[in-house]
């Protein structure tokens, strides 16, 4: 007979999991408040684009993902008072200044012929970082006490998977000349400058300690 008071694991013997996470409420809340925050940025930046691309399969496609987006910043806003943040707003905040900057930077391009700085802005460079940014969150949370911000990234990271595959896919049908890759790869290295100056979608220590200051 298996003796009722002799302590045992909580989980299952093939299951390694840890019950604590390795961000506390305090730190998660943070998390995603910027998660909110980059979710309406690039929400607005898609949305504001569907006018003036003149391809229209681009335009199509933006006009498909901008409401994904919308939606990924809803999902953060609903799980911050979960969180114990009664105010959503106060933590829907850029991690710093530097960040601030990229997101000028990836708007910058307006003109009609610079579709492929737009693109590669956002789908070689932004959607990128998500999905670092959501991995590693994801890998280092409780799946128990965290369970709720788990199940959103996971919903979340389908579409940015998806999203990274179609931007990918159109930025190649307009990269044609060789003076059109050194266009991408150029502007592809200004803005990754200035993430690595804001250490990732939620600052220093997004991706643990490759970012930390």
């Amino acid at each position: 007979m298996a003796d009722p008071f002799k302590a045992r694991n909580p989980f299952a013997p093939w299951d390694r999991r840890e019950l604590p996470g390795m961000f506390d409420v305090e730190e998660t809340a943070r998390r995603v408040g910027h998660y909110k925050w980059a979710e309406m940025k690039l929400f607005e930046v898609l949305g504001g684009w569907i006018a003036t691309v003149p391809e229209i399969d681009v335009k199509l496609r933006l006009g498909t993902h901008c409401y994904k987006h919308a939606w990924h910043a809803e999902l953060w806003h609903n799980r911050l008072p979960e969180l114990r943040e009664m105010n959503p707003e106060r933590l829907t905040v850029a991690p710093n200044d530097a960040m601030v900057r990229f997101i000028a930077a990836l708007t910058e391009p307006e003109a009609p012929e610079m579709t492929i700085e737009k693109l590669v802005g956002v789908y070689r460079v932004f959607i990128p970082h998500f999905i670092s940014a959501y991995t590693f969150h994801l890998n280092n949370t409780s799946q128990i006490t965290d369970g709720p911000t788990s199940r959103s990234i996971k919903f979340i990271l389908q579409d940015e998977f998806d999203d990274w595959r179609d931007g990918e896919m159109l930025i190649q049908t307009l990269l044609t000349t060789p003076a059109e890759v050194k266009r991408a790869s150029e502007h592809q290295a200004r803005l990754e400058i200035l993430l690595i100056e804001a250490g990732g979608i939620a600052g220093p220590g997004t991706i643990g300690s490759a970012f930390a200051e």
